[in-house]
């Protein structure tokens, strides 16, 4: 039973999410033969202000 747990920041869309999971479960199936009715996947949001990287909160960075 694959048990994938993605973390990441929010403010993805449910359409989003919804291609992320389908596409976990699909590379699961392809590459290691996984049963998709067995397949599990859990996105945990976190908000920009609870996520730091590189000394900085990610909200604090500037946009790109």
């Amino acid at each position: 039973m694959p048990f994938i747990n993605i973390k990441m920041t929010a403010g993805a869309t449910k359409e989003q999410k919804s291609q992320i999971v389908r596409e976990f479960t699909d590379t699961l199936v392809r590459v290691l033969g996984k049963n998709p009715q067995n397949t599990h996947i859990v996105i945990d949001e976190v908000e920009r202000e609870n996520w730091g990287h590189a000394g900085i909160l990610v909200v604090d960075r500037p946009k790109a």
